[in-house]
């Protein structure tokens, strides 16, 4: 016997025996448990282990701690046999996968799910096995046995979390076989189509294939018309500019007549991406319905709120707010708390807009958390500016302590935004110099400079910024769409510019801002009809009103007055200050 086999020996046998070793030693008798509870003491309650099993697995512990992990895997998964313990089971497992052998590993799940076949935590040890040895054809039996173990009100769930679970496979085809056959049964119930079709148009969004992820969406949808599972699945699509996805989230909001969390995720989403789309109007009217329809939900209060303060609503903004505010209060989830900084953040705002100062600076003093302090100082600097007091405002930034190492770059970039905001821009550009000095590895930085250099009139140094930019990131698109734009803005070198504008949607072909700098620097070489396509499809995918005073100015040079006069009425009634097409209007002497 060796010296560990001999240490383990002597250990059993004396916590194991070592009563025997006292025969005159009292032995206390047993406390049932009703007299135990009144005493005050716990209730014992008996364990499986032997004498026999204890040295079992007090030996493979030790061979685990003496580096040798083969036996003591051995001896703990021979226990978990004998004792069909879930716990001996998970913990032969991780002894197999700390040593890295996934083949023990599987050996151990396989044991154990067959077992207890009633487990579905031992199936899922075993499917997640197989795939972290990339051994996913064998996956699909046990895939399939888990869909039909999970019970009716688990199933759509358990089909919902495949791809997250297959996500780390290489061959995403293989994958996609496998789970197409694991789920040719739930196809065909309608039950469970409609999650099963949305998991395999996932499977085809994550190999980009967006026509096939949306023939798999109407699918599901076509099976059942008010399943969030396909709209949520269409809503990914539409983010990623595909075609015809908006038309099945609307159909399916349309035919939803029941509320519930998984709708109104649909909702909500629809309602983000229509305000990070520009289209505010639209996704006023869908909060509006949501907030009707399900007034106790405070998200919806939240982004009603914020819209309605952009739109200068100010009475209805700070009513919605309010309601957030009240709602979220009752939370105890923890992003309730951001909410309620950009909710406090807003009062501000409204406020400022009111010139009652010292509200706005009340509704500040509530924000509590670390992370947005930073955020109610820029507002407040905002309001000493707004009073006359940049000086003291920038002061206020400056004084603002460092608690984290990216504090002092974000002091810098608040100073200059403020600066930016009043037009200073010869100062907003001195302090974003400032703060690329100290950070000159943040491409960020260098690009937010080029862009005030060009707002301060130093073209010069806006070129050799955005040169630089390149050269230090090539595949940095705003920095070529940049430098490519301002000079088809300015007439000059106009080949180079479109040059750097194919560069940029070579990199990025689905930025509609990036489109709308193609379809100007078409415009500006004399090529109308190019440039109104390119620009027409820009507007579509993003009604911004920077695309808007382009796209009508193209559509006025071709003769198309009218037309030209309804895109800059829908500009101007997203930002009836936007400068481009400020400029635009006052250049060509057109009031809309």
């Amino acid at each position: 016997m060796n010296t560990l086999h001999r240490t383990a020996a002597l250990v059993c046998l004396s916590l194991a025996f070592g009563a025997a070793a006292q025969p005159n030693a009292p032995v206390p008798a047993p406390v049932p448990a009703n007299e135990a509870n009144l005493l005050g003491a716990p209730a014992f309650a008996n364990s499986n282990l032997n004498a026999p099993l204890f040295y079992q697995l007090l030996l493979g512990e030790l061979n685990i701690s003496a580096g040798e992990p083969g036996t003591g895997y051995s001896l703990l998964l021979d226990a978990a046999r004998k004792q069909k313990d879930p716990e001996l089971y998970r913990r032969a497992i991780d002894v197999a996968l700390q040593a890295r052998s996934g083949d023990a590993a599987l050996i151990a799940a396989r044991a154990w799910a067959d077992e207890t076949p009633t487990s579905p935590e031992a199936r899922r040890y075993v499917l997640q096995i197989l795939l972290a040895l990339n051994r996913v054809a064998e996956s699909g039996p046990v895939l399939q046995s888990i869909l039909q173990a999970a019970s009716p009100e688990e199933r759509n769930d358990t089909i919902n979390a495949i791809p997250q679970t297959y996500a780390r496979v290489t061959d995403k085809a293989a994958a996609a076989a496998v789970i197409r056959g694991a789920l040719e049964p739930s196809l065909k119930q309608p039950a469970y189509a409609a999650a099963a079709w949305t998991t395999l148009g996932r499977l085809d969004l994550d190999q980009n294939r967006l026509p096939e992820a949306l023939a798999a969406a109407r699918e599901g949808h076509a099976i059942e018309p008010a399943s969030p599972f396909p709209a949520l699945l269409a809503l990914e699509l539409l983010e990623r500019g595909q075609a015809g996805a908006e038309v099945l989230v609307r159909q399916q909001l349309a035919a939803n007549k029941t509320p519930s969390a998984s709708n109104t995720a649909v909702s909500l989403a629809y309602a983000r991406i229509l305000i990070d789309q520009e289209r505010n109007s639209e996704a006023r009217t869908q909060l509006q319905a949501l907030t009707a329809s399900q007034p106790e939900q405070a998200d919806p209060w939240l982004l009603l709120g914020s819209l309605q303060a952009q739109d200068n609503d100010l009475t209805n903004a700070t009513a919605s707010l309010e309601k957030y505010m009240a709602l979220a209060r009752q939370s105890s989830e923890g992003r309730a708390a951001r909410g309620l900084t950009q909710a406090y953040l807003l009062m501000a705002q409204m406020a400022e807009k009111r010139n009652d100062f010292p509200a706005a600076n009340a509704w500040l003093d509530r924000i509590e958390n670390a992370d947005d302090i930073m955020t109610a100082q820029l507002r407040r600097a905002s309001l000493l500016a707004r009073q006359g007091q940049m000086p003291q405002a920038r002061a206020l930034l400056r004084a603002q302590p460092e608690r984290r190492p990216d504090d002092a770059r974000l002091k810098l970039v608040a100073e200059a935004q403020l600066l930016r905001e009043f037009k200073q821009w010869q100062q907003s550009y001195e302090v974003y110099s400032e703060a690329s000095a100290r950070f000159p590895d943040n491409t960020d930085l260098l690009y937010d400079q080029a862009m005030m250099a060009e707002k301060a009139g130093k073209l010069t140094d806006m070129e050799r910024l955005l040169r630089q930019l390149i050269a230090a990131k090539p595949d940095y698109h705003h920095a070529y769409n940049a430098l490519g734009y301002s000079l088809a803005e300015r007439k000059v070198r106009l080949p180079e510019a479109k040059q750097l504008i194919e560069k940029a949607v070579e990199l990025a072909p689905g930025d509609a801002y990036i489109q709308d700098s193609l379809g100007w620097v078409e415009f500006r070489m004399g090529n109308n009809a190019r440039a109104l396509s390119i620009l027409q499809a820009a507007y579509t995918k993003r009604p911004d009103p920077e695309i808007a005073a382009h796209l009508g100015e193209v559509l006025w040079a071709q003769g198309q007055r009218d037309q030209a006069l309804k895109i800059w009425r829908e500009g101007l009634l997203q930002a009836a200050d936007n400068e481009t097409l400020q400029g635009t209007l006052k250049r060509l002497q057109v009031k809309p």
